[in-house]
């Protein structure tokens, strides 16, 4: 069995949800699994790969739970627009994506997230135009090396656009479902990486038409269910989906922004869990970030949202949520007329992003932290660089929470095969379909110009397309 051996490295480890430093510590990897952590650890009788990491820091795997990875090709276009504004020029935009569109779109998503130190995604995958759409994005799933749990979505589709906006009315074709038995028949894909979930937002359907979908989902296998919830915009699913008795620990949602206290209790007592995503959330208008609340903090997670809107980088998203929640809780203790104190610590920060985003996908028993028997998802950062030095040897964990970016991350290594080396993503091999063989191998540089061919036909197949319809719309089925 081919090894992996990390030595001397500062491995971030965590006991009873505590981080503990381990400093001069080895990681043996073996296969896709961590097999042992120690110091001097011999590397074993077979073939396999030693990475010096003295001086470095390992880290678990950023877990990421809530994100459109299909949404490249859409970068630079929504980085002014409020809510609304977004789902016309973002959301709704996978009507002027092919199948071909969506591949590339997918695996720059996919690999963004690599190189950010991401290794599992909850892909809220918002874009089922037709069956060839949705096995193109799980391809570029497998392909890419990223974990990630698909959540095949079904979508309001657009079908003619111009002045006017024509639809079908048919949430749920017969494909669709077809499609949904055929996934769920060869799924997991990629090796087990990339597994299937269900994202769903239309509450405004009756309620035996959502516990129908939900019966069939959970027939076919499917663990994960999730679903955008913010109180000002969108209906209480919260609520809803508790008075339907399918509130449980496999339902993630997204934001919870403006959550009251009694729904922040029916989620925490079901065991559901939440996803914060604080740039667009702040951006968009979508409320306070409740990441921290007292009475919702056990059970969030972070995720990106939209990279193409923002960084794709989590530390970032982790930076941002951290300070601007210190921020409310400084303009709190001041109104008071108390003196500001530092409440939010670091470690809880960490949290949120490895074990926290673990727990949120009922996979802590195999991701989102390092220990053996888990699968060997893992980060290592530069200590030495610019960013780091210093910082790294007083405090590990502040020096990737405050001071790193993701240029700071040598390595990337995703269910024991390395994905990002020397600052570098490796070669992508991409694969002939979903659970296929490798059909070609293509280095970043060649899936860049890939994209941005992709990216000029769907602008060109956007011209002429009126914006306000797009919003009418949006009005007439969103909910």
């Amino acid at each position: 069995m081919a090894f992996i051996l990390l030595q001397h490295g500062t491995v971030l480890g965590h006991n009873d949800g505590h981080v503990i430093v381990l400093k001069d510590h080895d990681v043996l990897i073996q296969g896709n699994k961590i097999t042992e952590i120690g110091q001097n650890l011999t590397s074993p009788d077979a073939e396999g790969t030693v990475i010096p990491c003295r001086d470095k820091i390992i880290c678990p795997g950023f877990v990421d739970t809530h994100h459109h990875l299909w949404q490249t090709q859409l970068k630079g276009r929504l980085g002014d627009l409020g809510f609304m504004d977004y789902m016309v020029a973002g959301n709704i935009q996978s009507f002027n994506y092919t199948p071909d569109d969506i591949f590339w779109g997918q695996l720059g998503g996919c690999l963004e997230s690599v190189n950010s130190g991401v290794t599992t995604v909850v892909d809220h995958a918002h874009m089922s135009y037709s069956p060839e759409h949705v096995t193109e994005a799980i391809r570029a799933s497998a392909s890419s090396g990223l974990r990630s749990i698909f959540c095949y979505t079904p979508i309001w589709r657009i079908k003619s656009w111009a002045s006017t906006v024509d639809y079908d009315d048919n949430l749920f074709p017969e494909w669709w479902y077809a499609t949904l038995e055929t996934l769920a028949r060869s799924a997991p894909f990629g090796r087990g990486r990339v597994q299937l979930g269900l994202a769903f937002d239309s509450f405004k359907l009756p309620k035996e038409a959502v516990k129908n979908l939900w019966d069939k989902c959970r027939s076919l296998g499917l663990k994960l269910f999730t679903t955008h919830f913010v109180a000002n915009y969108m209906t209480n699913s919260v609520n809803l989906l508790s008075e339907y008795g399918l509130l449980d620990k496999n339902v993630l949602f997204s934001h919870v922004n403006g959550i009251a206290p009694s729904d922040a209790q029916t989620l925490v007592q079901h065991g559901a869990y939440f996803s914060t995503t604080p740039e667009t959330e702040l951006q968009m208008g979508l409320g306070e970030i409740v990441a921290f609340r007292p009475d919702v903090k056990s059970n969030a997670s972070i995720g990106i949202d939209c990279h193409a809107n923002n960084s794709g980088d989590i530390l970032t998203q982790l930076r941002l949520s951290m300070q601007h929640a210190r921020g409310v809780e400084n303009r709190e203790a001041m109104e008071a007329g108390k003196y500001p104190s530092v409440q939010i610590k670091l470690e809880e920060v960490f949290n949120l992003g490895t074990i926290q985003g673990a727990k949120a996908v009922n996979m802590e028993d195999q991701i989102g932290s390092i220990e053996v028997g888990k699968l060997a998802d893992l980060v290592i950062f530069d200590a030495t660089s610019p960013n780091m030095a210093c910082a790294a040897e007083e405090d590990p964990v502040a020096a990737v929470l405050l001071h790193a970016n993701s240029g700071d991350i040598e390595t990337v290594i995703i269910d024991g095969i390395i994905r990002k080396q020397k600052n570098r993503l490796v070669d992508v091999q991409v694969l002939e379909g979903p659970n296929g063989r490798t059909a070609e191998s293509l280095s970043w540089p060649e899936v860049t110009k890939s994209i941005l061919t992709s990216r000029q036909k769907v602008l060109d197949r956007g011209q002429g397309q009126d914006f306000q319809a797009g919003m009418q719309f949006l009005y007439k089925t969103f909910g």
